[in-house]
Parts: C-alpha cells; structure tokens; sequence
C-alpha cells in the first residue's frame, strides 16, 4: 500500500506537471497566431515605408536634376505642340551640353512676359490638391505659370534680323527656311526687329509665330527680347501625353545649317 502511495505519488504529480505545461502549451499556441499577423503586418508597413521613402527620394533627384514634365497651356508651339499635351523636358541642358539653334527650350518668365503675376495664387481645391501631390512624386505635370516654351533661333553673338512683317528671317546674313516648323499660314515674321544675342543668353520664338508673345514681342525690354540662359530649365525632348501624340521634338538642324557660329565675339571677354 505504501508501494502504492509512493508509486501513485510521482504519477499524480506527473499529471498535474503535465496538465500545467500542457495548459502553457495552448495559451502559447493561441497567442503565437496573434502575434505573427500583427508582427508581419507592421514588418510590411516598414517594407512599404522605406519604399515610399526612396521612391520619393529619387523622384525628387530626377525631377531636380534630369527629367521634369510640362503641360502647354496655349497654342503658341502649333502645329509641334498642342493645348493639353505634356513634353518631357531634359534638366542636363543647357549644361554641360549646351543649346543648338532649333531647340525647343522650356524656361522662367524673364520678366512680364506673362499675365499672370508671380506669387499669384489660384486658391486650393482638391482637385489642385491631388494636382500638386502627383506633381511632388513626379507623377503630374509641373505648374506652367509661371514658364514658357519656345524654339531657339538665335544663340549668343548671333545677329538675328526680321527686315518686314510677312518677310523671313535671316541669322548671321543666312535666310532661314523654317517652312519645316513654323505653323502652316504663318509667315516667319510677325514683327519686325534687328537684334545681336549677348552672351549667355537665346533668342527664341513660337513656331505659331501669328499667336506668340515671343522674343519679338519684347524688343523694348531691357534684354531686348533675349532671354538669359540661366533662366532655361531645361530642353523639351519628347511629347510624353496623349498617348496619341507621342512623338520626339525635332530641333531641325537642317534649318540652321549654312548659319556661321558667331559666338568668337565673345571668347575674350
């Protein structure tokens, strides 16, 4: 009987050692999928966090630094740009490659050449919201307010010449024909005007040139209508929107080909 109590003994406590760890063992089993979910849920929201974080981090190194999109908001470009598409625009030109004669050039007001003033607001809305948001990540057009898009006729020391309205225009004594840009049932010349491109700066006009406050239109300013080429953001090299009208934008070098470089005049100032 003592055999017993003493056998019995180990077995009871056996079994009460192995209800308790077996009552941990399901507690243990029904916390664990408790915590998995929650741990790999907040592991995921790390993941896409550190994404996002990137992804804006090389969106904004692009968007500074190489490629910006720009919506046209007038018919000044027509027929190489119309209202509504979107052009990508290359931030590495003007440096260090530089512009060409027939670049189409994106760039900052140089002062008064559009009606509306800077700093003018718009108001907010959702819609402008949602606009500036896709804009920040690089998904949505740039604001154009306060830019302007045209082709470069004259680079610096070029002397760039518009005798009559309804004429041609000639650079460096060289008539151009700009039959292959210029927006059919448009004469080359809307104004007339006889100017030398300083330094560092372009001449540039609309190839809808009867429907372009361009260049020409801003002979009185102080710059005489040339624009600094600090004020360049970039060239436009590709229409990205509507799909439609992709296409690249042709400079037509052919044009300026017989034109002689005349920027030796400024090579020793």
């Amino acid at each position: 009987m003592g055999e017993a109590d003493v056998a019995g003994q180990p077995s009871s406590d056996g079994d009460h050692g192995e209800a308790a760890g077996g009552g941990a063992g399901v507690r243990g089993a029904a916390d664990a999928p408790r915590r998995e979910p929650r741990g790999a849920f907040l592991r995921t929201l790390r993941d896409l966090a550190i994404i996002v974080v990137i992804a804006l981090a090389l969106s904004t190194l692009l968007r500074t630094f190489v490629v910006r999109t720009f919506s046209i908001p007038s018919g000044s470009m027509e027929q190489t740009l119309q209202v509504g598409d979107r052009v990508l625009v290359n931030r590495m030109q003007p440096n260090p490659f530089g512009l060409s004669r027939g670049d189409v050039v994106v760039f900052r007001d140089p002062g008064g050449w559009l009606s509306t003033p800077p700093g003018a607001s718009q108001g907010w809305s959702l819609g402008r919201g949602v606009q500036d948001a896709l804009t920040f990540v690089g998904l949505g057009d740039s604001d154009s307010q306060q830019y302007l898009i045209k082709r470069v006729i004259g680079v610096e020391g070029d002397h760039v010449v518009c005798s009559r309205v309804g004429g041609t225009i000639t650079v460096n004594d060289v008539e151009l024909d700009e039959s292959a840009y210029v927006n059919p049932g448009n004469a080359s010349c809307a104004r007339t005007f006889d100017v030398t491109v300083p330094a560092d700066s372009i001449w540039v006009m609309g190839d809808n040139r009867g429907n372009s406050r361009d260049s020409s239109a801003h002979t009185s300013d102080p710059g005489h209508g040339t624009v600094p080429v600090d004020d360049v953001v970039g060239r436009a090299f590709v229409v990205s929107w509507p799909a439609s009208r992709w296409q690249g934008l042709d400079a037509h070098p052919e044009v300026f080909a017989d034109v002689p470089d005349r920027s030796d005049l400024y090579e020793d100032e």
